[in-house]
């Protein structure tokens, strides 16, 4: 044993195996000789019955007076019953964001991730929040590990998001499928909300004590407030006429007039199976909703449009695609196709949604009548009782139904069977309600 110094640690050679030297001042404190011919410093200690050895660092980064200092930290911390070798071990072991993502995605794909309702998250959702951890989290913060993210860490990926950083277009495993990712504030704000899901799932795993997106001031949500005028509603009449005299757009152009004229999501109306059309009671009874399963009463000029459709359609889909068991996928093209450059170019399909609702307030129809039409969740309590209502709610759909198709055809409402008794159709409407709320 010596005296751990400039003098003695220089004068150390390398031999055959690697060896110790260990200082007769501060017990446990040495250097190791590597047969390499590198030094570095340590401390050895005991933890229970096992021998420890804790890496201080090599020699020339570490001089031997601050090895010492940094050695007598240590060895107090082990005194006070600390590990910190075995801290060190964990530490480097500890898990990364990329490798919690993936622990996440293995329950989400097995039903064990909830969403709303405390129900298992849907397919099309776990599609969704699966391409936002592989496009932009993965990508910017993916090798990090999940005990040293914080706060400013996850403002910084927000930002990058917003800016764009993650961009990119590529190819999907569809068929002639291609996801264009753009970022943005929208993307940002569900990305960073994902994140905070994912991160209180590892608090719930014990892996980290805190959330980091807590707190966090996120971009606000654009609020939509696009309708179609009256006018607009017969400029999409004139333009859907005009491309169903293609016939690639034929199965498109029924699609568009259904969302419009039921104001359900164009998932809904793409993805609508035979066996989710109840003609006989006037409704759609939906199984794969945002919402779950839901039931949509639907007027007649919806019923008409799917009982000519039934009679052409033996598959599975009300709107077939080109492959076998598969719904309909040409519509996001051909919707562009067919508003590119026209006077409704700014339009989604949401927009129809919207103007549906909007429609329907038009008419004087109440907001939790509205909310079971288009199956909203929030603030509606018609879903308790949905059942019980549907020959009031049909009512109401065929009233705001009819008023869209006649203004699709260029007809005046004024001028259509709809008109004649809405007073009375409202008032019968929300004495049903309030009788069967009571």
């Amino acid at each position: 044993m010596v005296k751990l110094t400039k003098r003695t640690v220089d004068a150390a050679k390398a031999e055959a195996k690697d060896y110790f030297l260990w200082d007769d001042e501060l017990p446990g404190f040495g250097l190791r000789v590597f047969a390499s011919g590198k030094r570095s410093y340590l401390v050895q200690y005991r933890a229970g019955r096992r021998s420890r050895r804790y890496t201080i660092g090599l020699h020339g980064i570490w001089t031997p007076e601050t090895a010492r200092q940094e050695a007598k930290v240590q060895l107090g911390r082990i005194a006070a019953g600390d590990n910190p070798a075995e801290e060190r071990q964990l530490d480097h072991k500890a898990i990364t964001i990329k490798e919690l993502c993936a622990l996440y995605v293995a329950d989400l794909n097995a039903g064990l991730i909830m969403g709303k309702g405390g129900r298992p998250k849907k397919s099309t959702t776990i599609v969704t929040d699966t391409g936002r951890i592989e496009r932009h989290i993965i990508p910017l913060v993916g090798s990090w590990r999940v005990k040293d993210l914080t706060k400013a860490d996850v403002n910084k990926l927000m930002k990058d998001i917003i800016a764009g950083k993650t961009r990119v277009s590529v190819k999907t495993k569809k068929l002639r499928g291609r996801a264009v990712v753009r970022g943005g504030p929208g993307t940002a704000t569900r990305t960073i909300g994902l994140l905070g899901g994912i991160l209180t799932y590892a608090i719930d795993a014990g892996i980290i004590d805190s959330n980091p997106t807590h707190g966090l001031k996120k971009p606000k949500y654009a609020v939509r407030t696009r309708r179609l005028t009256e006018a607009e509603y017969r400029t999409l009449g004139n333009m859907l006429r005009e491309a169903a005299k293609t016939e690639k757009y034929a199965m498109t152009v029924e699609i568009i007039r259904l969302i419009a004229l039921t104001g359900c999501r164009r998932s809904e109306i793409i993805g609508l199976k035979w066996e989710e059309v109840d003609l006989g009671s006037s409704c759609l009874r939906l199984t794969d909703s945002k919402e779950g399963d839901s039931v949509r009463p639907i007027g007649l000029p919806v019923v008409e449009c799917l009982e000519e459709r039934g009679k052409k359609e033996v598959e599975c889909y009300v709107f077939p695609g080109e492959r076998n068991g598969a719904a309909f996928g040409s519509f996001p093209n051909h919707w562009e196709q067919i508003f590119r450059k026209s006077a409704l170019a700014d339009v989604t399909p949401h927009v129809l949604r919207h103007s549906f609702a909007s429609i329907a307030n038009d008419l004087g129809f109440t907001e939790i009548t509205i909310a079971a039409l288009v199956g909203h969740s929030k603030g509606t309590i018609t879903s308790k009782y949905i059942h019980t209502l549907d020959t009031a709610l049909i009512m109401a759909a065929d009233t705001i139904s009819g008023y869209i198709q006649g203004l699709l055809d260029g007809i005046e409402f004024k001028q259509t069977a709809y008109a004649l008794d809405k007073t009375s159709r409202k008032a019968a409407l929300d004495r049903f309600l309030i009788k069967a709320a009571a």
